[in-house]
């Protein structure tokens, strides 16, 4: 194809734009953008990624045809790359990064906004009073029942209150909000304290408040922190409450004890450092799993110090056991055979272990080179689920007695079609529920068949609370749904936030309180 232009100084003929190379060039990345956005089976990260690398070559390959091949005015070859240059230049002085989307979009925002907010005050570290005139009594109210990561049980879902149905007739209201340091740490409830964990400057914070009100009662603080493009600032797990005691681990590896009523350091453990495992990728994940008067978490070390157990009351190490690195999922106590066994799932397997002891029981290979994050759920006769996004799916596993007495995990099925890149599914009624690469999915728990797939969510949470499905999702709107096999059967949703939405939620009684990297709310939701 050739266009005629008229002539330039020193050239009296007919000077002709040679648009071929750039023709072929966008032909060839929007038939490799289509490829990968609409026909490929891969996740949509893995798509997005694949994208990038089509569309980046493609824009180098068209500036130099311009430059060099494209036969233009030579005005015109030079302010075309420099007009390129001064965009890029001009927005990478105006916005920066605020991580990544679940798909691994990046968010930006102006680079005056503020990140996290700076300690209110320069005291030493640790316990730190609410500011003045907030007072530091207790809690309002005895709001309770989610006292660590997923509630209760550590499974995502409830027996109660019966919501209602109806939020156009009864809508949740909301109770309180407030501006909450970053970090993707949930929300643990009890006794009317609703703890934490933070990002304030470069301080690693547990901060807790009352349930019922926000108001702030107290913050302990580590200088500690952990950052990067991808993954965000501050905090991952989610603290743990037993009795008058909260146990947080940070994203550094710094194991706290602190005192419920007040936040005073109790003791205080490096994980990291004493079990010889390292920050992975996206920061210390796990949240603490308290069990038999002991704090287990999941470090990753060597030497048989995957998992690591330390004594509730004193902080002292009772046991450790495994040899996987970690990966991001917390573990969790399930009943199996009519025992009790911690299930952990590991960077490259999932492994059982004795909650007395710490000894591996069985260990599964599941290698990947991706993040495996959603916790292990157990479905009827001693059978376990687990799930990776980014492609892998999800694999039903057997556990079996084995001649020797032991145990031995065989596989059932296995399906690309549950892939749970760091949402937490449930089990309900023969059906596991959760979200596929970000969009509601209902697969048949004994066969791994999908039932259906529809409502794109995001890559958020979800609470399963009785016959009813809460979805937390990551553009911060919160959904009602009935999990039924027959139909995506959605039923109301509301706005509680308007960015990114990573965090856990964590709903006590009809008090659902979530929050993300930027602030924390508390709704009412409406009960029959």
């Amino acid at each position: 194809m050739t266009i005629p232009t008229p002539p330039t100084a020193g050239n009296a003929g007919v000077q002709k734009i040679r648009c071929w190379p750039a023709v072929v060039v966008l032909v060839f990345a929007a038939a490799g953008t289509a490829w990968f956005q609409w026909l490929s089976d891969d996740s949509q990260q893995h798509r997005n990624l694949n994208t990038l690398k089509v569309c980046l070559p493609a824009l180098l390959l068209l500036l130099v045809w311009c430059a060099f091949f494209s036969r233009l005015a030579r005005g015109i070859r030079l302010v075309v790359p420099g007009l390129l240059l001064a965009v890029l230049a001009g927005s990478a002085a105006l916005l920066r990064i605020r991580g990544v989307t679940g798909d691994l979009l990046p968010v930006f925002e102006w680079r005056w906004a503020g990140s996290s907010p700076p300690p209110a005050a320069p005291e030493p570290l640790g316990a730190t009073a609410p500011p003045p005139g907030l007072g530091t009594n207790g809690p309002a109210a005895a709001i309770d029942g989610w006292p660590q990561f997923l509630g209760p049980q550590r499974d995502a879902t409830l027996p109660g209150p019966r919501l209602a149905r109806d939020w156009t007739r009864q809508p949740p209201r909301e109770l309180w909000r407030r501006p909450v340091g970053t970090g993707w740490s949930g929300f643990a409830v009890a006794r009317g304290f609703a703890v934490t964990q933070e990002q304030q400057g470069t301080h690693e914070t547990v901060t807790a408040c009352d349930a019922a009100t926000g108001r702030p009662l107290w913050s302990y603080r580590d200088a500690a922190r952990y950052y990067t493009t991808l993954a965000g600032e501050g905090p991952r797990a989610t603290p743990s409450i037993q009795g008058d005691r909260v146990y947080a681990l940070g994203a550094t590896g710094i194991l706290n004890c602190l005192d419920l009523a007040t936040g005073k350091l109790l003791w205080t453990r490096q994980v990291l450092e004493e079990n010889e495992g390292s920050i992975p990728q996206w920061g210390l994940s796990a949240s603490p799993l308290l069990v038999n008067g002991l704090v287990v978490v999941s470090v990753g070390g060597t030497r048989e110090r995957s998992l690591v157990a330390y004594d509730q009351r004193t902080g002292q190490p009772a046991w450790s056991g495994g040899h996987d690195r970690t990966s991001y999922s917390s573990p969790v106590c399930l009943q199996i055979h009519g025992a009790a066994q911690i299930l952990i799932y590991n960077s490259a397997s999932v492994a059982g272990h004795d909650p007395a002891s710490g000894r591996l029981l069985w260990e599964y290979p599941r290698p990947s080179a991706n993040p495996n994050v959603a916790v292990p759920v157990l479905l009827p006769g001693n059978r376990v689920l687990v799930s990776s996004g980014y492609g892998v799916g999800g694999e039903a596993l057997d556990l079996v007695r084995s001649p020797g007495g032991g145990l031995a995990a065989q596989r059932l099925w296995k399906s690309s079609r549950l892939r749970a890149k760091f949402t937490n599914l449930v089990f309900h009624e023969g059906y596991v529920y959760g979200l596929d690469d970000g969009t509601l999915v209902c697969c048949n728990a004994e066969t791994g068949a999908q039932q259906w797939k529809q409502g794109r969510y995001g890559h958020g949470q979800v609470i399963q609370v009785g016959k009813l499905l809460l979805v937390m999702a990551e553009n911060g709107e919160v959904v009602l749904l009935e999990p039924v096999p027959e139909e995506h059967r959605e039923m109301g949703r509301f706005t509680a936030f308007k960015t990114k939405t990573w965090n856990p939620p964590a709903l006590a009684g009809e008090h659902l309180i979530v929050r993300n990297d930027l602030e924390a709310a508390c709704f009412r939701l409406p009960v029959e």
